[in-house]
């Protein structure tokens, strides 16, 4: 495959960061301890920040906690036009939010601008939202008696983001949370946690009253002190399952609500009346985004057995033309994966796809051609059955998996053979068939023909892909109190009348 010249670039300043955005304010934070960020295409250092304890916590939590008090009596139309200042921010330093994503992520160019994009469409999104909507409504009862019904803020929310997607997946958790008037504590992921600084700027500069908003940094302890603070109303996670589970865990010792996205292990499956070229031409955003590292990507490939050779050939010579390389470079499709640790994972699973007897028809840990940086060659395995981990687990890196099929019911039980059901694709020129067949599966989300719909368009995701449907609405950060206003003449009556 073509491999972009890796950019020989002078070493950029390096951004350390000792301080934590607590209460409107960037204050020096109580730890020492420091996290590391490095740019996966260089193995160079980035930058530092805070590795928060849980005095550094619950400063957050108490800034956020006496914040609420008057951010929750403002009205959805006050907050509303505060969120679209949010857009607004970020549209105007996007670039600056995407070079800091470059140095942390080493996402190429394409998947930033997603990126970046989506979390301004979010706010605008959640302004919509604010400004529409109804804190009060009246239901009749019986015996002329009314109900109020109030919905109020769920309280302080702790909204913690992976590394892959950092802008839009803070996004959706704390523009909603602000929508319904909560406070937030925002704990971004230890690998990109420098974007997070620009982001506390644009809210300042918004006019987000302090305290509504606030990022403590760290590690896995610095998580767990978050979710465990007891001031915490409400947490929001996106991460891996097995992450999700602890996070629940945790949560269960409270009773706190939890709502969780969590890991997929997503399948294309392409029927026999497919335009193939529709299937190849997804296998940028669908198949492989992001070099694999994203929970929706379709890393199962179901497929006809009479046109499995047409198929692998057609995915081989598709990911072959993708440009491979530095993701500075403009034109990169793939670039590496996000750290050393990630990199030895996916190496790891490659291993035991061969050792469990899968072909390798693409990758199978050719060399990359880079002598730095987190790089693993795109990888087809064909011969995949449902036994081998590569076909079960989640493997977060650009490795495919091709299984046959010889008829429709087959092809069910193969897409359904795992533990998720995040997303999914489903091919075939027929619409009617592709969506009765789509209607048999056991996932969240399906695509027919690779074609994204409203990302409003309110959904679950199945199995252990989730916690609480995994999708972050208004709704989800507001509780409703019901007050019965009794008739007038104030006489007890049952509710039969």
């Amino acid at each position: 495959m073509p491999e972009s010249a890796q950019i020989d670039r002078p070493r950029s300043t390096q951004l350390d960061r000792s301080d934590l955005f607590i209460g409107g304010e960037f204050v020096p934070a109580d730890s020492t301890a420091r996290v590391l960020a490095v740019n996966p295409a260089t193995e160079q250092v980035t930058g530092s920040v805070p590795d928060g304890n849980e005095r550094d916590v619950d400063r957050a939590v108490t800034a956020a906690r006496d914040a609420l008090r008057s951010w929750r009596q403002t009205s959805g139309a006050e907050r509303s036009e505060i969120l679209l200042r949010v857009a607004d921010g970020i549209t105007a330093r996007a670039e600056e939010l995407k070079d800091l994503l470059l140095a942390q992520n080493g996402s190429p160019r394409w998947w930033r601008d997603q990126d970046v994009t989506i979390a301004s469409m979010l706010y605008r999104q959640a302004a919509t939202a604010a400004a529409q909507l109804q804190q009060e409504t009246i239901v009749e009862g019986p015996g002329g008696s009314n109900t109020l019904l109030q919905r109020e803020p769920i309280g302080v929310v702790a909204a913690i983001a992976p590394w892959n997607a950092p802008q839009a997946l803070q996004s959706i958790k704390v523009a909603n949370a602000l929508a319904a008037g909560c406070t937030v504590v925002a704990k971004p992921s230890p690998e990109t946690s420098l974007d997070s600084y620009l982001l506390a700027e644009i809210m300042r500069d918004a006019g987000v009253p302090a305290g509504v908003y606030n990022i403590v940094t760290g590690g896995p302890v610095t998580g767990a002190a978050v979710v465990a603070h007891p001031g915490i109303g409400k947490v929001s996670f996106t991460g891996s399952t097995a992450s999700g589970k602890a996070v629940a865990r945790e949560c269960a010792n409270s009773l706190k609500p939890l709502i969780a996205e969590l890991g997929g292990k997503s399948a294309a499956v392409i029927l026999d009346d497919a335009d193939l070229q529709l299937f190849f031409n997804s296998l940028q955003r669908e198949g492989l985004p992001f070099s694999g590292q994203a929970c929706f990507c379709n890393a199962r490939v179901i497929v006809p057995r009479k046109m499995q050779n047409e198929v692998v050939e057609g995915m081989v010579a598709t990911l072959c033309s993708f440009r491979f390389g530095d993701p500075a470079d403009e034109d990169t499709i793939m670039g590496p994966l996000v750290s050393a640790r990630q990199k030895e994972r996916v190496d790891g699973y490659i291993q035991s796809g061969l050792s469990e007897g899968a072909i390798a028809a693409l990758g199978g840990g050719t060399k990359t051609g880079f002598d730095r940086g987190y790089y693993v060659a795109p990888t087809v395995f064909t011969e995949v059955s449902p036994d081998m981990r590569i076909f079960r687990e989640e493997i977060f890196g650009p490795v495919l998996t091709v299984s046959a099929y010889d008829s429709e019911d087959e092809a069910v039980a193969l897409h359904d053979a795992t533990d998720f059901g995040l997303s999914g694709s489903v091919y075939s020129r027929d619409l009617a068939r592709a969506t009765d067949f789509s209607r048999k599966l056991s996932t969240g989300q399906l695509l027919i023909n690779g074609q994204r719909g409203a990302p409003s368009a309110l959904r679950d995701m199945y199995k252990q892909s989730a916690l609480g449907g995994g999708v972050d609405r208004i709704g989800g950060f507001l509780l409703t109190k019901g007050i019965t206003q009794p008739s007038g003449d104030n006489k007890m009556k049952t509710i039969f009348g």
